[in-house]
């Protein structure tokens, strides 16, 4: 993101928060409060993680007064969430200080402050929210608290409102497993973590049964190149059952998928050099997950490129291949492409070498006919 039209000191603070914030943090709605101060820009929407969503805060600051720490506008349904009013609940008051300390130790120089008192803030809404969360007239719900409260990182919410009935959200991290430092070459800046999401109905006393939650499996955006969460088929939620009995099993079945995940880079890897002999030496390739490389190939006169894209699931799912014409551009300055290609032989049996083979014979004759359509679509223009 640019910081340009911030005061220096805003943006040497905006900058140190994005890039060291454990989590992804997003900057919404920028904008300049000043009516005669031109000195820039001066407030903004923090979208800050919590909870598997977004919990969005307003931050403004007084370019006027650079000295003087930033207000923060909390959310329309946390009108209840006061920070900085000691209530004596438990752990409460340290909390509370710690962000009065930051807020009295202020100092508009110092790049790191603006990060401290977010951090602050976001531990206290986690209390917060999890002391609303405890005080919810819901037997099964306290005891689904009590069994996993020893579990580190996890957060809860409470929505209500009259258009939706109460429920409760958790979000449980998944695996005791540092997953960047299993790919080499890692190139993602944050931690690469797998969640259960979990929503629980508040109950209703004469429920006879309670309902199960429902579940759902998250994870960081990043982590989709090597591992997607939405093949993952969770194991059945059995009558009675609870969290804490749920989570060992789900825990277990994906450790197993998330190391075969990264054994399958290697499998992509040997594919990829399998294709070389045939295809010539990619024009490039993706080094680290091995999802994708382009070959430039020539049929005649015809040159072409041909895209082969890898899923997670290969050798399981065959590579979807595309046809990229360097001669031919449609009339908005597009160069002319095939469909995804995926209908030629294919057994996830087969050596890499005859998975090479099979899609070097069936471009042979599939490069003609995209030329053919090339060359006919170039003609009508």
């Amino acid at each position: 993101m640019s910081f340009d039209g911030f005061p220096p000191f805003i943006s040497a603070q905006l900058h140190y928060l994005l890039n060291h914030f454990p989590d992804k943090i997003k900057v919404e709605q920028v904008l300049s409060g000043g009516k005669s101060y031109t000195g820039g820009l001066d407030r903004f929407t923090l979208l800050i993680p919590y909870c598997l969503d977004h919990i969005k805060w307003d931050v403004i600051y007084n370019a006027e007064f650079p000295l003087s720490p930033p207000d923060i506008i909390f959310g329309p349904d946390d009108e209840d969430f006061h920070p900085l009013h000691a209530t004596g609940g438990e752990g409460e008051g340290d909390l509370k200080s710690r962000t009065r300390s930051v807020l009295s130790d202020w100092n508009n120089k110092d790049p790191t402050r603006l990060l401290a008192l977010i951090q602050e803030l976001r531990d206290q809404y986690m209390s917060y929210q999890r002391k609303r969360v405890g005080e919810v007239d819901d037997d099964r719900l306290k005891f689904e608290i009590s069994t996993i409260l020893s579990r580190e990182g996890i957060e809860m919410h409470i929505s209500s409102g009259a258009e939706k009935p109460e429920e409760v959200k958790f979000s449980v991290p998944l695996m005791d497993m540092n997953i960047n430092k299993m790919v080499h070459a890692c190139p993602w800046r944050h931690p690469q973590k797998i969640y259960l999401q979990v929503i629980y109905p508040v109950g209703r006393k004469y429920a006879s049964t309670p309902s199960a939650p429902r579940l759902k499996l998250m994870s960081t955006i990043e982590l989709r190149v090597l591992f997607s969460v939405d093949d993952v088929k969770l194991p059945p939620w059995l009558d009675g059952m609870c969290l804490a009995e749920y989570l060992p099993h789900l825990e277990e079945s994906l450790e197993k998928q998330v190391l075969e995940a990264v054994s399958l880079i290697d499998i992509r890897r040997r594919f990829i050099e399998a294709l070389a002999p045939l295809f010539g030496r990619p024009l490039e390739a993706d080094p680290i997950f091995c999802r994708k490389a382009t070959f430039l190939e020539s049929s005649g006169s015809f040159v072409f490129l041909v895209h082969v894209l890898i899923s997670t699931q290969f050798p399981k799912q065959q590579p979807a291949l595309m046809l990229q014409s360097s001669q031919h551009i449609s009339p908005q300055g597009v160069p002319k492409q095939s469909p995804l290609l995926t209908d030629y032989p294919w057994s996830p049996r087969w050596e890499a070498s005859q998975m090479a083979e099979r899609i070097y014979d069936f471009l042979v004759d599939e490069s003609l006919n995209f030329k053919r359509f090339c060359n006919e679509s170039q003609s009508q223009h």
